[in-house]
């Protein structure tokens, strides 16, 4: 196990800094953990960034995906949905899944023998993702058209320019694709019989298919394409740390699931989290509280925050599943947000990780044939991971 040097596979060109800055742009950036949690504890902040001005331009009529609420009705939303995201309920309606689909794309890999594991991971997240959201009704092609719809290099949309117009083109079409064949098959077999899954949930609410759709995508996002990065930056860790790996692939699930978040705390998929200040917000500084004003943009950089050593104590770059923390501090840090918008999937995403990796480190002979190769979602900080191979002894 890695300790005392700095374990991070991706390098964000983080600086430090502190924990609370005012920058000459406007920007407030927020690089302490403690300040970091106030901001989006606040119920004097909204959501910002993630497209959120895009949204503001929908139609009134048109009622905004849960990301991009914010006060009471996204509250109530978020109270009438955690069922589906209860530990227990992800236990009992979910791990069959997780186990059945990890179980498919590891045979997948015996049988061939080498594979690039994020189209492996993508496809255990499409799977899961789908169960919980009712996606369970579409025509052959999900994947490949969610691949369209997150591709690895966006282009800017606009109507000024030709690779503008051509970049509102091509995601009107995948809007339509995802509609037509995915989503549209769901809501007519949930409005025959309900399921237990969100779209049920959103009928039931009297959402209409462009509202349900536009809650798709964002679930999609949410819970496909994230996880699908996590998964590869775990194996990358654990096929590069011969004793973090023997520890995980010995150990018992609470233990596999405490490394786990010790990586996505070191290495968060999102590395920004943006709000905007509806009113003057208090936020712990190095010399006493700053007020935030209100009407300010907030970026909480949690890649930084992850790190902060008056949270998760000595050595905050180093690899030590069940470090002590600073009381109110998770295992996780803030990787899975915080406060009224803190994801709800957060056990799903864990737990399906776990699987799916418990599974392939118990293949015979399995290795990293390549590294991955990195980028970066600009948007959310993000990072993407492609081109991990790996390999095993076939069947």
């Amino acid at each position: 196990m890695t300790q005392g040097t700095d374990a991070r596979k991706i390098d964000r060109g983080g600086t430090g800094g502190c924990p609370v800055d005012h920058g000459s742009d406007g920007l407030w950036r927020i690089r302490g953990y403690a300040a970091a949690r106030a901001v989006l504890r606040s119920t004097d902040t909204v959501q910002a960034g993630l497209g959120v001005e895009t949204v503001e331009k929908m139609p009134a009529s048109i009622r905004r995906p849960v990301l991009y609420r914010d006060g009471p009705e996204h509250r109530e939303h978020r109270r009438q949905t955690a069922r589906y995201f209860t530990p227990r309920h992800v236990d009992e309606a979910y791990r069959p899944i997780m186990h059945q689909v990890a179980d498919e794309q590891v045979a997948q890999l015996r049988r061939t023998g080498r594979a690039h594991l994020a189209d492996l991971s993508f496809s255990l997240a499409i799977e899961v993702a789908s169960a919980v959201i009712g996606l369970t009704d579409s025509r052959p092609g999900l994947r490949e058209r969610l691949e369209r719809f997150f591709p690895e290099e966006f282009g800017e949309p606009g109507f000024t320019s030709l690779n503008g117009l051509y970049w509102v083109f091509r995601q009107l079409r995948n809007w339509s694709a995802i509609y037509l064949a995915d989503v549209r098959p769901a809501i007519r077999s949930r409005r025959a019989r309900r399921r237990d899954d969100v779209i049920s949930h959103l009928l039931d609410e009297g959402c209409s298919a462009a509202e349900i759709l536009g809650e798709c995508i964002t679930f999609a996002a949410a819970g496909m394409v994230t996880t699908r990065e996590f998964v590869n930056l775990a194996a990358w860790h654990l096929f590069t740390d011969d004793d973090l790996r023997a520890r995980y692939c010995g150990a018992e699930e609470p233990e596999r699931l405490a490394v786990l978040h010790e990586l996505l705390r070191l290495e968060p998929v999102v590395g920004h989290l943006k709000r905007r200040t509806t009113s003057p917000v208090e936020v712990p500084g190095e010399d006493g509280p700053i007020t935030i004003p209100a009407g300010q943009l907030v970026d909480v950089e949690v890649s930084e925050t992850n790190t902060d050593e008056q949270a998760v104590g000595a050595e905050p770059a180093a690899v030590c599943p069940g470090r002590a923390l600073a009381q109110g501090a998770g295992a996780p840090g803030l990787s899975f947000g915080d406060g009224a918008h803190k994801c709800p999937g957060s056990t799903i995403a864990i737990l399906e990780t776990d699987i799916f990796l418990t599974k392939l480190f118990a293949l015979p002979g399995v290795a990293m044939a390549t590294p991955p190769r990195v980028s970066f979602n600009d948007a959310i900080g993000g990072y993407e991971l492609r081109g991990l191979v790996v390999t095993a002894e076939t069947a």
